[in-house]
């Protein structure tokens, strides 16, 4: 596999990966399935968003905290990477714009919230 470090750099400005997202990231790009835990600030979200950027086609990010999501895809449009999210803080036109940048290639990373039904 070929040195992840240049995209690490261009995409994201760091020079070297924090303890154990290059392995995550290597096994991602092999097509495993991973459960990896790993604590707040550990650098989780760069284990998903490296090999998506890294891979054809979109990656659709699931998760149920709506400030997270934004803080980002913020962060990756200021990276200048195609990203989007949708959840319920959005109008009917927003969520219909972002879908059509969706299906016409323009975001490459999309971030979506669910909540978790409660018992």
């Amino acid at each position: 596999m070929q040195s992840l470090e240049p995209a690490l750099k261009h995409y994201f400005g760091y020079d070297s990966f924090r303890p154990q997202q290059r392995q995550i990231v290597e096994e991602v790009l092999q097509g495993r399935d991973l459960l990896v835990i790993m604590p707040t600030g550990g650098g989780k979200s760069l284990c998903y968003q490296l090999p998506a950027l890294l891979q054809p086609g979109l990656t659709l990010v699931v998760s149920p905290l709506i400030a997270l999501m934004q803080d980002q895809v913020e962060a990756l449009q200021d990276n200048g990477i195609g990203a989007a999210f949708l959840n319920s803080t959005l109008s009917l036109t927003e969520v219909r714009s972002r879908e059509t940048a969706i299906l016409n290639g323009k975001i490459k990373i999309a971030l979506r919230c669910t909540r978790a039904a409660a018992f």
